[in-house]
């Protein structure tokens, strides 16, 4: 019995090793006819997709079950489930509200939101390591720390100016009203200029 836990024969290495050569090319390959999307982590759906693809990778190398074409059929699948997801939620925005959780304000300035800290299931030291690791050691450096649907949390400091920050930017975000936001309107200094126009 204990030797099933060390030993290996031969044979069974060398399919590893297939299997692992096979596996990895499916996966460049996907990545490259998806895109760069493939492995980013802009919303929850990204997130499973990266998971999934782990544990499928794991599976079909160091086992016989799934079988190697099934794995590469399982990633297949997962790639344009992927694609799929993302088209809708550029298409939908009601996709995008059951797909997507919403982000979430933990700090209004120097304010710690204590009640959005708990649905978020962090804790203040959790906080203040996000704070100590965007080089923050001031509360009053703080403009807004807001909890991301991708479960990141973005810190953003003051700057030197006094200007309340561009309303667009905390949209969708749960008590963005609490921050001093400006409604701001487009200037005709914020219209891309093309030096070579059609």
């Amino acid at each position: 019995m204990f030797e099933k836990w060390i030993d290996a024969s031969p044979t069974q290495l060398g399919m590893i090793l297939l299997s692992t050569v096979c596996v990895y090319a499916a996966i460049l390959l996907y990545t490259r006819v998806s895109g760069l999307r493939s492995f980013s982590k802009m919303s929850a759906a990204d997130f499973a997709m990266t998971i999934a693809i782990g544990s499928l990778f794991g599976a079909t190398i160091s086992a016989p079950s799934p079988t190697l074409l099934m794995g590469g059929f399982a990633l297949l699948c997962v790639f344009v489930g992927q694609t799929v997801v993302a088209w809708l939620r550029r298409k939908s925005p009601t996709v995008c509200k059951l797909v997507d959780n919403q982000p979430m304000l933990l700090m209004a300035g120097s304010e710690i939101l204590r009640g959005n800290l708990r649905r978020a299931n962090l804790t203040e030291a959790d906080l203040r390591g996000k704070l100590r690791q965007s080089n923050v050691y001031r509360y009053d450096d703080v403009l807004a720390v807001v909890f991301e649907t991708t479960g990141d949390v973005s810190v953003l400091q003051r700057d030197d100016h006094n200007a309340p920050p561009d309303q667009e930017i905390f949209e969708g975000v749960i008590d963005s009203h609490r921050l001093e936001l400006e409604s701001r309107q487009p200037q005709p200094s914020d219209r891309s200029t093309d030096p070579y126009p059609r």
